[in-house]
């Protein structure tokens, strides 16, 4: 009988534990967390960095094209033709080479802002070990949470922990 009593008294405390709960304002974490700030103010300054170069490169280019055009009223046919079609490839080349820079500077930009993204992941799953959360809810853009107690929001905790690893 003690055995019974025993098994369901245990079975109760076991029932009426309590899950931990609580939510991460997506957004608001990932705007205030220093990591990321940096990571798009150096991806800014290498989009800057790039658009001089290719506005410094399309502005020597329009400048050789108006020459080449000026040279050739005075060409034959023939050569007029050849050397438009040289400037032409010419132009295409730079082209290609400078949306292929774009395209990489994007996968750079995007490659870092994922590893920020998976940092914070990260420690968000740490924190919640650490602290006995049995759940922590994404809310804001695209989170899940659609309405939560601010009691039960932990964004602010966990910028501070994120911010104090720099």
């Amino acid at each position: 009988m003690k055995k019974i009593i025993f098994t369901i008294a245990l079975a109760a405390i076991w029932g009426c534990k309590q899950d931990k709960v609580a939510y991460v304002n997506n957004v608001r974490l990932m705007d205030g967390y220093k990591e990321k700030i940096a990571v798009e103010e150096r991806y800014a300054e290498q989009r800057k960095a790039f658009e001089l170069r290719r506005d410094s490169i399309s502005r020597a280019f329009q400048s050789e094209a108006q020459e080449v055009e000026n040279k050739m009223k005075n060409m034959s046919q023939n050569k007029a033709q050849e050397t438009f079609s040289n400037l032409q490839q010419k132009g295409q080349r730079m082209g290609q080479m400078l949306q292929q820079e774009e395209q990489q500077l994007n996968l750079t930009g995007q490659a870092d802002m994922d590893s920020v993204v998976q940092k914070v992941r990260r420690e968000i799953e740490a924190y919640g070990k650490a602290n006995g959360y049995t759940f922590i809810l994404g809310g804001g853009e695209g989170g899940s949470v659609l309405y939560g107690d601010e009691a039960k929001d932990i964004t602010d905790e966990l910028l501070k922990t994120l911010n104090a690893e720099e």
